[in-house]
């Protein structure tokens, strides 16, 4: 089942690129969270996608957000695309995608993983939701207005 607006989010702990675990309740009371699931790194709409919310990180830092990227690439995937394009943020592995069926992400055209950003408050409850496959950029303009609502 979806996960919805107003829905508290499902706590998770997954490798970054850098060799931490990171986990949702590490910052539950303290700031609030993009999460934002993409279909795979270094592929061209996800590279204008995790480019386009490097060059608007200050922003969110403005706002005390946390970005966080998720696919089912591996670590080593995500370390190189990560320095490539030397984005400030952590990159999870999601492997197996279970932390994409918790959020029920859906995938498009039955078999490619969607690209769905959510936004959580400090006090860990989803606050909004953007689905777009195409519309990569998109997911930084909604997540900051909400950001900024809150």
């Amino acid at each position: 089942m979806a996960i919805a607006v107003g829905d508290v989010a499902p706590d998770f702990s997954l490798p970054a690129q850098d060799g931490t675990t990171v986990s949702l309740s590490d910052f539950r009371g303290q700031k609030p969270v993009v999460l934002y699931f993409y279909p795979k790194d270094d592929t061209p709409g996800c590279t204008i996608e995790a480019c386009s919310f490097r060059d608007s990180y200050t922003a969110f830092q403005e706002v005390g957000a946390v970005v966080l990227g998720v696919s089912s690439d591996s670590i080593d995937s995500h370390q190189r695309f990560a320095q490539k394009y030397n984005l400030p943020f952590q990159l999870l592995s999601d492997a197996g995608d279970r932390l994409r069926q918790t959020y029920g992400v859906p995938k498009t055209l039955f078999v490619i993983p969607g690209r769905v950003t959510y936004v959580i408050d400090k006090e860990g409850k989803v606050r909004h939701i953007f689905d777009s496959l195409l519309n990569a950029q998109a997911h930084i303009q909604e997540s900051l207005n909400i950001l900024r609502s809150l």
